[in-house]
């Protein structure tokens, strides 16, 4: 969930604060990472899933804030845009039975979404792109009243110097235009699956996450349209990346330095090494002022990295008794179309990286980043009629594979 903030205007102490702040808990991480002082548990799993409120001629509805009222479930929370939600379910260990008690979870819920949209002449759904959506549906009088979407782009757009975000995509058809703000990205509707990791397991599960997000992509695509046009098998992964266009700082001319990114390389010896990437790479977009919580709850490190939409994001947690843990979010699928997909997409996923993470030779050595961010792209943009390389050396259609 992204978490709320206090305001949305800050001053240049407030950012030069939180930098400091930033450098502070980063060496604190460092120092976790040093002695693995992280939980010793690994294989649970959890996700967050985007969805759609619509009307019933299935445009969409600007009333998240009326059914979040009734909803009124600590699980269910705001989005980007009025006519998007956010649906959690609680962690679980991925032995026995998990799949199962996930699958009644999400459904329980849905159905609960589904009576209390009802209510208010609407419907929930599962998509990643909304074929009904229309440009003049994303404005800022659209903006879920939170002060985190509004900083956020407030702060992009200074960022840019006022200049408006341009998408262009190419695909069997092609799609130019301008927006002024940042709900493009609302157009875009996602299923993140989580995934808890040890200290030592961690470099294996995310490269192989890696390596997976290539087929991932192509299986469970769903969003070809936007605004009428045919454009990727997945266009929500150009979207996305363009809606929120903002170079990242050191490397400003760097693609992969953007702050939605496929990233620039493997993990070689922990995440520790991203969570310094963004210290190094990304400045802040919301300075926010965090020092009223425990310095080893690494609250500034945590918003940041909230701020930089990695398509696989390392995590930062904590267990009840307050040790820390690490998660790996894998955010290249689409939200939908059903509950039954989501669940055989998420134990898709899991069953996939358990298996790679144990390959020998690791995928690091064997497949190159470069190879591996090129999978990813000609997945997302032609699905399974893609060709990629894989760790065979071979190229293979997506489909056989």
């Amino acid at each position: 969930m992204g978490q709320e903030i206090s305001r949305s205007t800050f001053t240049r102490e407030d950012f030069q604060r939180f930098q400091a702040c930033l450098h502070q808990e980063t060496a604190l991480l460092a120092d976790r990472f040093q002695r693995k002082g992280f939980a010793a548990t690994g294989g649970i799993g959890g996700f967050e899933i985007e969805a759609w409120l619509v009307d019933r001629r299935g445009h969409p509805a600007p009333l998240n804030q009326l059914f979040l009222e009734k909803m009124d479930h600590p699980l269910v929370v705001p989005e980007l845009s009025v006519f998007n939600i956010e649906l959690n379910t609680p962690p679980l260990s991925l032995h026995g039975s998990a799949l199962r008690r996930m699958h009644a979870n999400l459904e329980n819920l849905w159905q609960r979404c589904q009576r209390a949209a009802a209510e208010l002449d609407a419907a929930v759904m599962l998509i990643g792109i909304l074929p009904t959506l229309r440009d003049p549906d994303l404005t800022l009088e659209h903006m879920s009243d939170q002060q985190r979407y509004r900083a956020i782009n407030d702060q992009i757009l200074l960022r840019r110097h006022g200049q408006p975000m341009e998408l262009a995509i190419h695909g069997v058809e092609s799609l130019c235009l301008r927006q002024s703000n940042v709900m493009l990205e609302a157009a875009a509707t996602s299923f993140q699956t989580h995934l808890q990791v040890t200290v030592d397991q961690a470099v294996a599960f995310f490269n192989a996450t890696l390596l997976l997000s290539a087929p991932m992509v192509a299986v469970t695509a769903n969003s070809p349209l936007l605004f009428g046009k045919h454009l990727w098998e997945e266009t929500r992964i150009p979207l996305f990346e363009q809606a929120v266009a903002l170079p990242g700082g050191v490397r400003s001319n760097d693609p992969t330095c953007r702050r939605v990114t496929f990233g620039d390389g493997y993990i070689r010896e922990s995440l520790l090494e991203l969570f310094t990437e963004n210290l190094m790479r990304y400045p802040p977009l919301l300075p926010v002022d965090l020092s009223a919580e425990p310095d080893d709850r690494m609250p500034h490190l945590r918003l940041h990295n909230g701020t930089i939409w990695r398509w696989n994001r390392p995590l930062l947690g904590f267990e009840p008794d307050g040790t820390p843990h690490l998660r790996i979010e894998h955010r290249v699928m689409p939200a939908g179309p059903s509950i039954p997909d989501t669940i055989a997409n998420a134990a898709l996923y899991y069953g996939l990286v358990h298996g790679l993470a144990r390959a020998l030779p690791p995928v690091e050595t064997v497949l190159s980043f470069a190879q591996c961010r090129a999978n990813f792209y000609a997945a997302a943009r032609d699905g399974l009629r893609a060709d990629v390389v894989w760790l065979d050396g071979q190229r293979w259609p997506l489909r056989q594979l």
